[in-house]
């Protein structure tokens, strides 16, 4: 059988794009997405692994396996999660927020946030955002994330405030925050586990792999001239953290924990992972 995996699209997981796009692909049925479309499609059976936001293991961890090793997380500053406002958040109260219709993990993050640093209770609403219009008109205030949030980290727009939501999680939790984790769907895992290994072995080396592809695989981006190899160079394997460890676990389970007191998933899930 032929392996269906999703795949993040966004230069964070460079390290995998470039190994899929060098050989690692072969044999497998490759679906590329943002997030919340990956989220969807593991949900409703139509992918054996993928990455996805880490908030659907909470939602479906009876129907899922984390694989081990990988993630996308942070250590602090990500860069790429972003609260854009016109006021300072202390100042956002019940006004509107719009969240990036290609996320579902960040949109739990920054409610946690407004709600247990800056005491706000805005109403949210969820669609398409682009950077040349960062807070539609009616809105406070607006959540960003991947390339889009990327970019205005790097040229952001006069008169705007700018928090960085994973600096935000380190001032609350003292913890890094994990964003994204690969997911296998536990039938999957049962009835294929060689075809599991393969899988988790082709995404795990990508990473590993990192340090010796890294200058090829960021020049093969730098075309479209959005970002310096200096930014990229900084945010893959600096801002952006790889590393499943014992460390990123804790915040892993920590933003299970404060979902769930604040009402955003039934209960904080156990994390159990696949056998690889």
């Amino acid at each position: 059988m032929v392996p269906r995996v999703g795949h993040i699209a966004f230069l964070n997981v460079l390290p995998l794009t470039y190994a899929l796009a060098h050989g690692a692909a072969e044999g497998l049925d490759i679906l590329r997405a943002v997030p919340a479309q990956l989220n969807d499609r593991l949900e409703a059976k139509h992918l054996d692994v993928s990455g996805v936001s880490s908030i659907t293991y909470a939602h479906h961890a009876d129907d899922l396996l984390i694989l081990p090793d990988v993630c996308i997380a942070s250590d602090g500053d990500v860069r790429s999660v972003l609260l854009v406002s016109r006021v300072p958040a202390e100042e956002i109260g019940a006004q509107r927020v719009v969240l990036s219709d290609k996320s579902a993990s960040s949109h739990v993050l920054l409610k946690i946030i407004l709600h247990r640093l800056y005491d706000a209770a805005p109403m949210y609403e969820v669609r398409p955002l682009t950077p040349d219009d960062p807070v539609p008109d009616g809105a406070a205030a607006s959540m960003f994330i991947g390339d889009d949030a990327l970019e205005l980290y790097h040229h952001a727009p006069r008169g705007i405030y700018i928090y960085d939501l994973a600096r935000e999680w380190k001032r609350l939790t003292g913890l890094r925050m994990v964003f994204g984790i690969w997911a296998a769907a536990r039938s999957f895992a049962a009835t294929h586990p060689a075809a599991l290994h393969m899988v988790h072995e082709r995404i795990a080396g990508a990473f590993r792999d990192w340090e010796r592809v890294k200058d090829a695989a960021i020049g093969e981006v730098l075309a479209d001239g959005r970002f310096t190899r200096t930014e990229l160079t900084e945010y893959l394997g600096h801002a952006v953290v790889w590393q499943l460890d014992a460390e990123t676990l804790e915040g892993l389970r920590c933003f299970y924990r404060y979902a769930a007191e604040d009402g955003f998933i039934r209960r904080a899930p156990a994390i159990e992972m696949a056998s690889v």
